[in-house]
């Protein structure tokens, strides 16, 4: 057990453990740690370290847990504080475990808890679990930079989290489709405000299967297609770790294979979404044509879309005839995105505008809370976050 007189459930503890479990930089740990001890890393933070972080890494973890033992080690040390002898031994074992470097391989993927922790300002706001916190556990990809995109974590899907979080009279009881979902996240945070109704697409197989695994680590394993014999992760069996909600998920949640380029307009219309979602989506101008087209035909309930019907009958949708949207809404789609380059931007405005399709800038009108203060990898002021809807209403 943890010293008496730490509260690991209330800053900064909390946000140490949260920064640990998202596998935030070791810097990021180490800074933490400090503000932990008032300045210094004290033997009551490192029996708090060591008691739930260390002793509580799974597998796919421990190349990370050496990292930042290495780092706080060193930390202690260059500041001639004494270092707990688990710790020491800990690290010695991770240095023989890992000589070879065959566990970093072997493990691409991690299991990281995404924790969104909410002032006691936020008490009285429906999004808000009475343990003043929801954690979700997603299995991600260590490899982003190697072509795994669509198993990462992106700053727009965080942003968009926090904002349905923020914002949940927003969701509730809307029926909301999710372009390019990734992990899930935003759709497991869009279940948590009680959406009516979540469709999340996915174009990438492997990706679209780390989705459906996320889902039901996270209880959301209802109306997959194809869900397979994905089984309980066993390494939720936790304590702190969990940090679980106190609330259940209803929302009706399915995932869909999707590629923008051979989605077929009557297939689409048939999802009739009050809300279109897309996080992080605006990066590829060859890509970018067939993501207006998606998102018009999604847009325009009411009529035909201009673009012509797509020949490629190869990849099917799932039909969804029944508990659509609210036919007499207007729907409209939210898109958060960090714009990294200029001209594929103004590309998107452009293909935007040639599809009768407003696009209006709401990052100033509509800021979340701050829901990560631990994250400092994460940076919500790179975020922009844009609404579409159809200029021909």
């Amino acid at each position: 057990m943890a010293e008496q007189g730490v509260d690991p459930i209330a800053p900064p503890f909390l946000h140490l453990l949260s920064a640990f479990l998202a596998m935030e930089s070791t810097q990021c740990l180490v800074s933490l740690a400090r503000a932990c001890g008032g300045g210094s890393i004290t033997e009551e933070v490192q029996r708090f370290i060591w008691d739930n972080c260390i002793c509580k890494v799974e597998k796919s973890h421990v190349p990370y847990s050496k990292s930042f033992l290495k780092k706080l080690i060193n930390e202690i040390e260059s500041a001639h504080g004494d270092v707990l002898d688990e710790l020491y031994e800990q690290y010695a074992s991770y240095m023989i475990s890992l000589k070879d470097g065959s566990l970093v391989k072997e493990n691409s993927r991690v299991l990281k808890w995404i924790s969104f922790l909410f002032s006691p300002g936020c008490f009285k706001v429906p999004s808000c679990p009475k343990s003043m916190r929801l954690a979700v556990p997603l299995h991600c990809s260590l490899n982003m930079l190697e072509g795994d995109t669509g198993c990462s974590i992106w700053p727009s899907s965080l942003f968009l989290s926090e904002f349905i979080l923020s914002h949940p009279e927003m969701f509730s009881n809307k029926s909301c489709f999710e372009v390019g979902s990734g992990v899930g996240l935003v759709g497991i945070c869009l279940a948590h405000v009680k959406a009516s109704k979540v469709i999340l697409s996915e174009g990438d197989p492997s990706s679209l299967a780390n989705m459906k695994l996320n889902l039901e680590l996270n209880q959301l394993n209802k109306g997959m297609d194809d869900p397979g014999s994905i089984n309980q992760d066993p390494n939720l069996e936790m304590t702190l770790w969990q940090l679980e909600a106190d609330s259940k998920f209803e929302t009706q949640v399915k995932c869909i294979f999707l590629r923008w380029e051979s989605a077929e307009e009557n297939e689409l219309q048939n999802f009739m979404p009050d809300i279109i979602l897309g996080a992080d989506v605006i990066y590829n101008p060859l890509c970018l044509p067939h993501l207006i087209r998606v998102l018009a035909i999604l847009l325009n309930r009411n009529k035909s879309s201009s673009y012509p019907q797509q020949d490629n009958h190869s990849h099917d949708l799932s039909r969804d005839d029944t508990d659509g949207g609210d036919k007499n809404s207007v729907p409209v789609a939210y898109i958060a995105s960090v714009i990294r380059n200029a001209e594929t931007f103004n590309c998107f405005l452009s293909l935007a505008k040639e599809a009768n399709l407003d696009v209006n800038d709401l990052t100033e009108q509509y800021k979340p809370f701050d829901l990560l203060p631990y994250m400092q990898s994460y940076d919500r002021s790179t975020v922009r976050l844009f609404t579409l809807s159809n200029s021909c209403k």
